[in-house]
């Protein structure tokens, strides 16, 4: 049988098309339902790649009894959070009012008027983990909805009130040591022995390394350079970075970066291109940038669409066991690389009969003393290997704001290698943007099967703009900065709140929600807030346009409010703010002809503000050749030839 899903694109809401509960997408066919039949809604958000959402999905929502239970209490409604970050924000909100936490799947029960009553996220199909089985809860809900609604309502009331009013909370805004509060509880949390920041789970948070290597390199401060290269250096020869196929994992579940939860994601992969790119042209230490190209290989082959956009994710899961694609044991190696070279990769990759990850092994070089160790042929090999081996799980649906993310790491890695493969993948997903996810200036969330589906957020304007932004630095192309400028105005007029000021998650006369969030802190992925503050900085030194001095200065006093309580939480917005604050190198180049842009192009340093010209006005040729007027702070030095 199939359920209401079977006409959805996206592949989360696909892969429960044929359960035996009566899924319904979001949208007013459930909510009517569920009022015509007096029913409560059970929400469950999740990801096509989500590990415990498989665990739960199996373990209940194919199960012919819970199914009954859902089927007979409740109208039930599942929602991709990547395609509906909107509906994910604010029941995420509610699920951490109830219980302290959040994750996924997120199960919330509410009204047919998407009022939540009760949240949680993974619930076991019997008790255990000191958690209810999840028939039992679904009996005791649907009692309690019969026998006791009015204390369910009340409930109901009481956590939205109490989400408003925080939403709703202002912070005064004293940002002057905002920076180097930042960084001394950065220094805090440090990792001396393994690198990063905290105790595990470890996620990469590549923004805040972003952060920490500008600030290193304008402030000569060699423990934040230390900090990042710890991290840097042990991420790549951890198991957290596959070393047969490239790209890194979503996060490390130990402290050393041995053992991730194996799911792929584009925007991870895309801010570690930039995280070690960054550091490259800091340290010149060519394992960063090794690492930057590698993950391109990986992306540029397994994660690219013959059209041009980039695919979301890649699951953690082969034939239902975690990881299962990743692991080997010392026998597989052997037989496919023959007694010498397979031991030879043993030794060096940690392939052991023990096993360092229940049973079996994740290959990596955390107990290698050379990571420049060359075993390119056999790599290549255990690849081919793999991937006969076992299916690997694609969620090719394309998200704008990823797709966007992926365009400016891409854009920034070929500005430090020059290799136009990079360049052209830029081009082709901006392009492909251009074509189907765009609409004069409405853009739309996510494309999938020729379809795109769902008005965009924030996040999607603003990610676009940045990624339009690299772009121009890339190429020194006006058309680029002119569509950034353009799709950074239509977000204000879109999003802006000009009352409190900051932006709003949903366009502010389109939010079918109890409350429209304005996101500000910068968790997995940077928040739409904090790169507002980004493209304003840049857009403002890079055109000398004064609206965006003004648009910059307003968003920095907004977020400089919001990150008052945790500075080390605000990391895209620090980086932002640090470039406002200490403005790169502005650069106006005066061509002598335009046939010279793409050698001008080679010499130009990886991070500056370059304005091209022709001469005119206090802009003159310099001995009758392309000149270079360069100004940092409040001085400029002497027009001069060669940069």
């Amino acid at each position: 049988m199939s359920n209401q899903l079977k006409n959805e694109t996206s592949p989360y809401l696909l892969q429960h098309m044929d359960n035996p509960v009566n899924w319904y997408p979001w949208g007013s066919q459930a909510f009517e339902k569920a009022k015509a039949e007096d029913k409560p809604i059970f929400l469950s958000i999740g990801y096509s790649t989500c590990h415990w959402c498989h665990v739960m999905a199996h373990e209940s929502f194919e199960d012919e009894k819970t199914s009954e239970l859902l089927n007979r209490y409740f109208v039930s409604v599942k929602v991709d959070r990547e395609e509906r970050p909107d509906v994910d924000s604010v029941y995420m909100s509610v699920c951490q009012a109830f219980t302290g936490r959040g994750g996924w799947p997120m199960s919330i029960f509410m009204t047919w008027d998407k009022k939540p009553f009760f949240a949680g996220t993974y619930f076991p199909s019997r008790p255990r983990y000191g958690m209810p089985g999840f028939s039992d809860l679904l009996t005791a809900i649907a009692k309690q909805w019969k026998d006791n609604r009015p204390r369910l309502l009340h409930s109901a009331e009481e956590v939205i009130a109490h989400l408003k009013e925080k939403e709703e909370e202002g912070t005064d805004a004293d940002g002057r040591n905002l920076t180097e509060t930042a960084v001394e509880l950065f220094r805090r949390s440090f990792d001396e022995t393994y690198g990063g920041f905290g105790p595990a789970p470890k996620f990469p948070m590549s923004h805040n390394l972003l952060f920490l290597t500008l600030y290193g390199k304008q402030r000569e401060d060699s423990v934040a350079l230390h900090m990042v290269e710890k991290t840097l250096t042990q991420m790549r020869k951890g198991g957290i970075f596959d070393q047969i196929g490239y790209g890194f994992s979503r996060y490390s579940t130990d402290n050393s970066f041995l053992a991730p939860h194996f799911e792929k994601m584009l925007y991870d992969n895309a801010l570690l291109i930039m995280a070690y790119t960054a550091a490259y042209t800091v340290t010149r230490n060519r394992l960063y940038l090794d690492t930057a190209e590698e993950t391109a290989v990986y992306i540029l082959r397994e994660m690219t669409s013959s059209e041009g956009g980039f695919y979301s994710a890649q699951d953690a899961d082969s034939e239902g066991v975690e990881g299962k694609y990743y692991t080997f044991t010392p026998e597989e190696v052997i037989r496919v690389l023959g007694e010498k070279k397979g031991q030879e990769f043993a030794n060096v990759f940690d392939i052991t009969p023990v096993g360092n990850f229940e049973g079996v092994n994740i290959p990596n070089l955390l107990k290698s003393d050379d990571i420049g160790v060359k075993l390119g042929e056999e790599i290549q090999k255990l690849y081919d290997y793999r991937k006969k081996r076992t299916k690997l799980h694609l969620d090719d649906k394309i998200l704008l704001s990823w797709n966007a993310l992926m365009i400016a790491a891409l854009s920034m890695l070929y500005r430090v290698t020059k290799k136009e493969t990079y360049l052209q993948a830029a081009r082709k997903a901006q392009s492909f943007i251009g074509r189907n996810l765009c609409e004069g200036f409405q853009l739309y969330t996510s494309y999938r099967d020729k379809k795109c589906s769902g008005h965009a957020f924030l996040s999607d304007y603003a990610f676009y703009s940045a990624a339009l932004i690299e772009l121009y630095c890339s190429t020194l192309e006006k058309d680029y900065l002119e569509k950034a400028m353009l799709f950074c105005d239509e977000t204000v007029k879109r999003f802006a709140d000009c009352k409190n000021g900051g932006y709003f998650l949903c366009e502010t006369d389109n939010s079918e929600l109890f409350m429209n969030p304005k996101e500000s802190y910068d968790g997995a992925i940077p928040s739409g807030n904090s790169v507002m503050a980004y493209n304003f900085v840049r857009l403002y030194r890079l055109t000398k346009k004064e609206n965006y001095g003004g648009l910059a200065k307003e968003q920095i006093a907004f977020m400089d409010g919001q990150a008052q309580h945790y500075p080390a939480g605000y990391g895209m917005f620090l980086l932002a703010k640090f470039l406002y604050e200490n403005p790169l190198e502005h650069i106006t180049v005066v061509l002598k002809d335009k046939a010279e842009l793409e050698e001008v192009k080679k010499r130009l340093p990886f991070l500056a503000d370059v304005a091209v010209r022709e001469e005119g006005g206090e802009y003159r040729l310099l001995h009758d050749k392309t000149t270079y007027y360069v100004c940092k702070g409040h001085m400029c030095l002497p027009p001069v030839n060669e940069i």
